[in-house]
């Protein structure tokens, strides 16, 4: 299996090949269209210039002249009509040129090889020494008509500028994969790093380390990243301690109704003591179903489920049913019940939101102290409705008020330890209120009391 690293090395060679070959085809029909009618006019005109200059100056001496013009850099060939021939400067490579190209000149044409030259080849053409890529132009000296060809001899001219381009392009090329391959390791290593990373994740270790350094995307990726490890880890203490906490809640009645149900079989215990422990089974069994239903509720809202049925109902009303429902309750330990409940209709789901007041009034009471006081109010502010369930009960601090909507979490357990719960009152209770668009606040001072504030939108 090829590595990323590979891969990209592979991948960015193989563009460059590409640019490449597509650069050379482009630069070619550029060449063919622009720059080879402009180099045939160019020496088009540099042979007339020669042969100008022989015709002006009928006493010069035609082969030292022709020599001395080769030797700045320009390849010759020179016949007559009797088929004499003279080359002069570098010898061409291909000396073929047909008998109708030397007889067009003898009569006066010119013959624009370069420009003619076979158009399949590449761009290497304007190269080619070849006789055929010659311009050549009618030449007259001494009453003797001569056809003179001409064409740049490329070697002398660029000679050390082949060198040049050649080293040029060689290192061009060594050096592009040498930054390639740095490049590559310097781009792939975070995403190496990454998947080592999300390699130690699935085998639960969440203690990963990443380059947060850096100022991109792969940055911004390992910022992402290490937030999600950090989740993940809370999210898996958050499991261990909810398979820890469930399993206490079931295993603790379920030990008690085993225990309570092997002392019914004793025979000696009168019927009191067994009115006693058959009372103290189904508390706990009621205990077993509470949790049930509240776990249930809990995956329901988890899922997503379509459970909510909005509908309009009347808030004040339904606190005051709830209210007369605990009266007993509420006044056993003497505590003081005061409430601000005006008629307010509002769009949700009663039965949820009924969890929810249910849920506030019962810890306003469990929490509280003997002869303390609960006050419940609702006010409408614009778009928004406002519940609030004030307390004078045992208050919680910072700690426990961070962790007060996690599930199965008590607030301070050697505080209440008389006190029963599944600890999953206010967890349901947040999830309810979020699902109707709402949230919840919560300010507390140990010792002094705790106020939990409801918003919902209208």
């Amino acid at each position: 299996m090829k590595t990323l690293n590979t891969k990209y090395i592979v991948v960015t060679i193989g563009m460059m090949l590409i640019s490449f070959i597509v650069a050379f085809f482009i630069s070619n029909i550029i060449y063919q269209q622009r720059l080879k009618p402009f180099n045939d006019n160019k020496n088009t005109k540099v042979a007339l210039d020669i042969a100008s200059f022989v015709n002006e100056h009928p006493n010069i001496d035609l082969k030292n002249y022709l020599e001395s013009v080769s030797n700045v850099g320009y390849q010759l060939y020179l016949v007559d009509n009797e088929g004499n021939e003279l080359f002069f400067g570098e010898p061409f490579r291909d000396k073929s040129l047909s008998v109708s190209s030397k007889e067009k000149v003898l009569k006066g044409g010119i013959f624009h090889g370069i420009l003619h030259f076979p158009q399949k080849t590449f761009v290497t053409g304007f190269f080619a020494n070849e006789l055929r890529n010659t311009i050549g132009v009618p030449l007259k000296h001494n009453g003797t008509n001569y056809a003179l060809f001409v064409r740049p001899d490329i070697k002398f001219l660029f000679n050390e500028m082949h060198i040049l381009f050649g080293w040029i392009l060689l290192l061009s090329i060594t050096f592009s994969i040498v930054m390639v391959v740095i490049n590559t390791k310097f781009l792939v290593r975070p995403i190496t790093n990454l998947t080592k990373a999300t390699k130690s994740l699935s085998t639960g270790n969440f203690n990963v380390e990443l380059d947060i350094t850096r100022h991109d995307e792969l940055g911004e990726l390992s910022h992402s990243f290490l937030r999600m490890a950090r989740k993940l880890e809370q999210m898996d203490d958050m499991r261990k301690e909810f398979i820890s906490n469930i399993s206490h809640d079931i295993q603790s009645p379920l030990s008690n109704i085993k225990g309570y149900t092997n002392l019914l079989e004793k025979e000696e215990i009168s019927k009191e003591t067994r009115n006693q422990y058959v009372s103290i089974i189904n508390s706990e069994i009621n205990r077993l179903s509470t949790l049930t239903k509240q776990l249930l509720l809990l995956a329901s809202l988890d899922r997503n489920e379509d459970i909510m049925e909005k509908k309009v109902f009347n808030v004040g009303h339904q606190l005051k049913e709830l209210i007369r429902n605990y009266q007993w309750t509420v006044s056993e330990k003497g505590i003081m019940l005061s409430h601000s409940l005006p008629d307010i209709e509002m769009i949700g789901d009663p039965s949820l939101l009924n969890t929810v007041w249910d849920n506030l009034l019962s810890n306003a009471n469990k929490y509280n102290k003997s002869n303390g006081t609960i006050e419940i109010s609702i006010e409408e502010r614009g778009q928004s409705l406002f519940v609030t369930f004030e307390d004078t009960g045992i208050g919680m601090n910072h700690t426990e008020l961070e962790r007060i909507f996690d599930r199965f979490y008590r607030a301070d357990m050697a505080r209440t330890r008389t006190i029963e719960g599944t600890g999953l009152g206010l967890s349901i209770v947040a999830t309810i209120v979020k699902l109707h668009g709402g949230q919840i606040t919560v300010n507390s001072i140990e010792k002094v009391g705790s106020t939990f504030i409801v918003e919902l939108p209208m």
